[in-house]
């Protein structure tokens, strides 16, 4: 069985393809990424594939039975980029597409959710068996920003006390590994979510305490945080978004206690301190 996996060279993507060549051989591995010099490491077979080209995905999926379809890094251009490919798999005959989709994205406040809820529309009609795995947040997205807070003395969002229900990469790399080779999951739709929920005020004191170091977490005005992250550098679309994601975690649209994650990859998701730990080990 030839399994297919877009967006093989991003940092999810990567995991994936590393985790499947623990469990089937390489051979049957296919890495369908836009710049194919970056996927030579991945050691599986890897097809040029451009989500903006439709006449390049039918050759490019020709063979694929089941398509891990990770979600387009290019937030307004992803419901299209997605259409042409779940229209290309249709042409190619895929048996199976599996896409990584957002928490509660039929519900969900995000201003990411629109496009998440396009593609699930589109999947649907295609006809094609699907599952859709509903990604919540990665705790990384949160400890990436650990040594900017550090040298700042404060953690800084507009989160205030909502509860985040992260969970690493690691582990929805493992769930995406789980559907892709299990054969009870067409048709199903799954909240994938961490075990724990914290608030920031939690993670600041998380790191403080591994740290030994006193960072409070600073909750701003939406606007207030995303005039500091421009001057951080991101670009101001970017930086509102951003800020836009902390209101709606605010409201509990990072939330969920149903533990699906952790039900389907058959152990605990990882906990809030061990990613952090990882984070500052990476850093030393």
């Amino acid at each position: 069985m030839k399994i297919g996996i877009t967006g093989a060279t991003g940092q999810l993507g990567k995991l994936v393809v590393t985790k499947l060549k623990g469990k089937v051989a390489p051979e049957n591995i296919v890495a369908l990424v836009r710049t194919p010099a970056k996927a030579e490491i991945l050691g599986v077979e890897v097809r040029k594939t451009d989500y903006t080209k439709p006449e390049t995905l039918v050759h490019a999926l020709q063979g694929i039975e089941t398509l891990l379809l990770i979600s387009s890094s290019e937030v307004g251009q992803r419901a299209t980029q997605h259409k042409n490919v779940l229209i290309a798999a249709r042409q190619a005959n895929v048996n199976h597409i599996v896409y990584t989709s957002l928490l509660h994205a039929d519900t969900s406040t995000l201003s990411l959710a629109d496009e998440h809820r396009a593609t699930e529309a589109l999947l649907k009609e295609t006809g094609i068996p699907y599952t859709i795995l509903r990604n919540g947040w990665y705790t990384e997205n949160y400890t990436g920003s650990i040594q900017g807070a550090l040298a700042g003395g404060a953690f800084i969002g507009s989160a205030g006390n909502g509860k985040i229900s992260s969970a690493s990469r690691a582990d929805f790399a493992d769930a995406a590994v789980a559907v892709l080779l299990g054969e009870e999951h067409n048709g199903k739709v799954y909240e994938l979510a961490g075990d724990d929920a914290y608030t920031l005020h939690d993670l600041a004191a998380e790191i403080s305490r591994q740290t030994g170091k006193d960072l409070s977490y600073k909750n701003l005005p939406e606007e207030e945080y995303a005039d500091a992250l421009s001057g951080f550098g991101l670009p101001e679309g970017l930086a509102q978004a951003i800020a836009g994601w902390d209101v709606a975690a605010s409201q509990g649209a990072l939330y969920d206690d149903s533990r699906q994650l952790s039900k389907l990859i058959g152990h605990p998701t990882t906990p809030l301190a061990k990613t952090v730990k990882e984070a500052l080990n990476a850093n030393q």
